[in-house]
């Protein structure tokens, strides 16, 4: 009795020190206290719950989970559910914790907005939004404005992944944390200057809230602001100024952020804006993408772009097999994804395997009908490349969505006359045509009251009949033309295309349908003469005219008063001229194609330099010897004596010398030293 005594005294003293540990936020000591307690009564129901919430508190959740483990009679999903779906979400088990919350018997508060926060990190944002909707109507402390933080959060998400248009919560801007998030869901629509503007404001609210804590340093402060500048950044980009873009990507990077989610979405940005350039900068960037935890922070579809980048700067710095590996992987997680199939396209494009990449695009197609589309347009644009048109028009005209599509027809007829095929280009109008007949005859069903055609109809039939009339087919040509006059009958246009047709064909119908055109009179337009002619325009044309026409040069050699003929000047003749003497008929032919050139006489002294055994000297060599000369020139001119100088300045440097004997050498030198000693004087 006294030992039981002894021990519920030392438990008593215990609780009150793990009373007033925790009380102090000393979770460390408290736990000591509680594993004392344990030793007494290793099944306490009070004193598990109080260590694993020490043990939370002390960020130790894997070591929490296990003391739930490990007691699960005692500590029932009753007791301890919220504990227990806390660690395993904060441990990224997210699917369990999720199955911890709904087997919980009683959803109290805790666990709804534990709720929210896993609903959301599955991406499950229409449930999510109605759990916090359910919160915030429910409840009434001094969470509210997180949870509405949160709430927005998920309707910005909708509007960034899922392209849901966010709707209007009602909620004041008045914290930074809710400006940011509209701004996301308003990037989300596309709405970009209305997102920088809330961009700036949240910069603007973060600067204020943080700036009254004396504790914050400016640092801080830089550090809370990364995130928002990145999105500031990231708005750049799509708007066009990439380079400002950079200089703040680069910016955030040099402050280090803590959040790794940050640094990976900003590092694949870059890594998007350098594409195939600054490669050796995309490969350090990406290492920033690989750090731990990364994929806790993003989204999906955020770590399904970064896979997609690294698959192509794989590419780029040709790493064949890790590009092959990285695309096939992104296939097998989305198998109806079009880049991981696109990129391996590129790929074997890259190694010049283009029947195997347009093979492996077909594959793609036939197991994939409603990506066909995407798909079939860039086995055509491969074909192209090959130089095989025809196979690129019968790639083209097999997507049956796009054959009617102006765009479409537009492709098709350049290239089918690019290879002079005016049958299959004239088909393609035809078929195009008909389809939107069809679709008129459909959706006029049971209206027997005239209705008018569309206007891309219209423009497609004009564009087939200027086609035919451009390749001499006037009678294909008259229908479209007829039909086009009968939808509008005051088209003078398309009545005088239709009269040169027929005048072609039937020139008694021609006759016929000019009865159709207005009178002179109706076409006349009241034109300020003088101004026109006065006008810089019609002054040159009419210039340009009066040079080819007979009758304004005639008028104008009538005008001799008043302007003056220009003199032509007399072409120069040579100074050897003689007019006795016949001109060279060759003259004008370079020297070597000239009938009587026989070709340069070798010079005698030119073939004696160099010859003989090795030190035997030749006749000319005296002549090379400067100090033979009778007068060898000075090393520096006397005062006054030109002549010396303008020599001397002529000299060409040894390195640069011919030798002595070659005579066009002589007479150049010869030429330097008479204009040397005219300028003297």
């Amino acid at each position: 009795a006294v030992v039981a005594a002894g021990g519920a005294g030392a438990a008593a003293a215990l609780w009150s020190e793990v009373n007033r540990c925790g009380q102090n936020g000393d979770f460390s000591r408290a736990l000591k206290s509680v594993n004392k307690i344990l030793q007494i009564s290793k099944d306490d129901v009070t004193a598990l719950q109080c260590k694993v919430v020490c043990l939370i508190q002390n960020g130790n959740f894997k070591e929490a989970l296990g003391v739930i483990n490990t007691h699960t009679k005692v500590l029932t999903s009753d007791v301890i559910a919220f504990e227990k779906a806390y660690c395993e979400y904060r441990l990224n088990r997210i699917e369990n914790a999720l199955k911890t919350i709904q087997s919980a018997s009683q959803q109290t508060d805790k666990l709804k907005e534990l709720y929210g926060q896993v609903l959301y990190r599955l991406e499950r944002y229409d449930d999510c939004l109605a759990a916090y909707r359910d919160l915030i109507r429910n409840s009434q402390d001094e969470y509210e404005e997180e949870r509405k933080t949160n709430l927005s959060a998920v309707v910005a998400a909708q509007s960034t992944w899922e392209k849901v248009m966010p709707e209007d919560l009602g909620l004041r801007e008045a914290t930074y944390e809710l400006c940011y998030n509209s701004a996301c869901a308003l990037i989300g629509q596309g709405q970009l200057n209305e997102a920088m503007k809330k961009l700036q404001k949240a910069e603007e609210l973060c600067r204020q809230s943080l700036s009254e804590d004396s504790d914050v340093t400016e640092e801080d402060i830089e550090a809370e602001l990364a995130i928002i500048h990145g999105q500031m950044a990231y708005i750049m980009q799509l708007q066009g100024r990439t380079e400002d873009a950079l200089q703040l990507y680069n910016q955030i990077i040099k402050l280090k952020p803590t959040d790794v989610g940050l640094l990976a979405v900003i590092a694949n940005n870059i890594i998007t804006i350098n594409k195939d350039q600054n490669v050796f900068d995309s490969k350090k960037k990406v290492k920033l993408t690989n750090a731990e935890g990364v994929e806790h922070k993003l989204s999906k579809k955020q770590l399904q772009a970064i896979e997609f980048n690294k698959a192509l700067l794989a590419m780029y710095t040709n790493q064949a097999d890790q590009c092959r590996k990285l695309s096939a992987s992104l296939q097998s997680q989305s198998p109806e994804h079009l880049l991981p199939v696109l990129i391996q396209a590129a790929q074997l494009c890259r190694e010049k395997q283009h029947a195997k990449a347009v093979g492996l695009l077909q594959d793609f197609a036939d197991q994939h009908p409603a990506n066909a589309a995407e798909i079939k347009l860039t086995m055509a644009q491969l074909k192209i490349a090959q130089g095989s048109v025809t196979k690129a028009c019968m790639i083209l005209r097999s997507i049956e969505e796009l054959q009617h599509k102006p765009g479409m027809v537009s492709a098709l007829v350049t290239m089918y006359s690019h290879e002079e095929d005016i049958d299959s280009a004239i088909e393609v109008f035809t078929q195009a045509i008909q389809w939107y007949q069809q679709f008129q005859a459909r959706t006029n069903y049971g209206c027997c009251v005239f209705q008018p055609k569309s206007p891309v109809h219209l423009s497609l039939i004009r564009e087939a009949a200027n086609f035919k009339l451009k390749h001499g087919r006037k009678k294909e040509a008259i229908s479209d033309l007829e039909e086009l006059w009968k939808q509008n009958p005051k088209d003078v246009h398309t009545l005088a295309q239709l009269i040169s047709a027929y005048s072609l064909v039937d020139p008694e119908k021609a006759k016929v349908l000019s009865k159709h055109l207005p009178s002179s009179d109706t076409l006349s337009l009241k034109v300020d003469v003088d101004a026109l002619e006065n006008s810089h325009g019609a002054t040159y044309v009419r210039k340009k005219a009066g040079k080819l026409t007979g009758d304004s040069q005639q008028k104008e050699q009538g005008q001799g008063d008043v302007k003056k003929k220009k003199k032509k000047k007399k072409g120069k003749l040579p100074k050897n001229y003689d007019p006795k003497v016949t001109p060279d008929p060759e003259r004008w032919l370079p020297m070597r194609e000239r009938s009587y050139y026989r070709g340069r006489k070798k010079g005698k002294k030119k073939d004696q330099v160099g010859k003989g055994t090795q030190g035997s000297t030749t006749a000319g060599s005296s002549e090379l010897d400067a100090s033979r000369t009778a007068s060898s020139p000075p090393t520096s001119p006397r005062p006054g004596s030109t002549a010396a100088v303008s020599a001397t300045s002529n000299v060409i440097p040894p390195r640069h010398q011919k030798p002595a004997g070659a005579p066009a050498t002589k007479k150049k030198q010869q030429q330097k030293k008479k204009k040397g000693a005219k300028g003297g004087w």
